[in-house]
């Protein structure tokens, strides 16, 4: 009853999905590219940046550093965060292994040959 059997699925899988709910939030987006644009940030710059309270800023970035993808270096009283270099290139070969796994030019080609309108791809 509302519980997602993550049994069913490999390893992998559950992994990449859980990546992906982290990365599912515009705030949680727009955080990772102010922290790459400047890159490192502190709290109270990406309040400034974002215009969110610092408690939605701190509960995202929490998250964000929980999956891996930010790191936190404590500089006197504030925390400067930075993108977490192994486990961002670690992600990004996640989804272009996931991504790779579908070509478009491939299915078109497929899909000449069969005038099914329902398997009509990447129109």
């Amino acid at each position: 009853m509302g519980i997602t059997k993550t049994d069913l699925f490999t390893e992998d899988q559950n992994q990449l999905a859980q990546l992906a709910k982290v990365l599912a939030h515009p705030a949680r987006i727009a955080i990772i590219q102010e922290v790459i644009k400047s890159q490192s940030c502190v709290n109270h710059f990406l309040v400034q940046e974002l215009g969110l309270a610092q408690a939605t800023i701190s509960q995202h970035l929490k998250e964000l550093k929980s999956a891996g993808i930010l790191c936190g270096s404590v500089e006197g009283k504030t925390i400067s965060y930075c993108i977490n270099a192994q486990s961002w290139e670690a992600i990004r070969k996640q989804f272009e292994q996931l991504f790779g796994q579908f070509s478009c030019s491939t299915t078109n080609n497929n899909n000449n040959n069969n005038n099914n309108p329902s398997n009509a791809c990447c129109s």
